[in-house]
């Protein structure tokens, strides 16, 4: 198996990202973003909770998510080739947890995949996404509010994992193939896989 996490602040591109490296690493994609937002839409108990901290743009406890992951990794990923993890971890208690879940899958994490971007674009990504989709979190209010609780509680995840070696930093700006290039490069370098195809 081929473990990844997608790591970056609110904005940087994960999702978009992710979706590339299903398509050419053959990976099943977690997204713990997505699936809490389908659990509101369907007004699970779940979601409910989830809406109360996600609309004032803070973290969901670290318990909650993690049993959410365990449950996910069970129903869906069994017979993957690898997954993708995008929105988590976001704590180190949950990249600690993360590392237990595989574990016990007899499996590991491989690479982690950080997306650096600066902050204004950030904001003006956002804020164009909120126009185009009509998220609800994807206003300027909140938007300050998930960056302030990005660099306080997940960006520490860079030098937690840096320190491991499964950090591989990617500039976050430029088109999405460019961006990607260098991510299944650093991909490949780090872990031997080869992306489906290459330029």
């Amino acid at each position: 198996m081929l473990n990844l996490v997608i790591f970056g602040a609110p904005g940087s591109g994960k999702g978009t990202q992710s979706a590339k490296l299903i398509d050419q690493f053959g990976l099943y994609h977690i997204s713990t973003g997505e699936v809490l937002r389908d659990h509101i839409a369907r007004g699970t108990e779940l979601g409910k909770t989830a809406e109360t901290y996600i609309s004032k743009g803070q973290l969901i406890p670290d318990d909650l998510i993690i049993d959410l992951l365990d449950q996910v990794l069970d129903a869906e990923a069994k017979e993957a080739k690898g997954v993708v993890f995008d929105g988590f971890p976001r704590t180190i208690p949950q990249a600690e947890a993360l590392e237990d879940l595989l574990e016990k899958r007899g499996s590991k994490l491989h690479a982690v995949i950080g997306l650096e971007v600066p902050e204004e674009e950030l904001v003006e990504r956002m804020i164009n996404r909120g126009r185009q989709t009509g998220r609800a979190d994807d206003n300027i209010d909140t938007i300050k509010n998930r960056l302030e609780v990005y660099r306080n509680q997940t960006h520490p995840l860079r030098e937690y994992y840096t320190t491991r070696g499964s950090y591989i930093p990617v500039n976050g700006t430029g088109t999405v193939e460019e961006i990607f290039d260098k991510i299944a490069t650093g991909v490949e370098n780090a872990t031997g896989e080869r992306r489906r195809t290459k330029k």
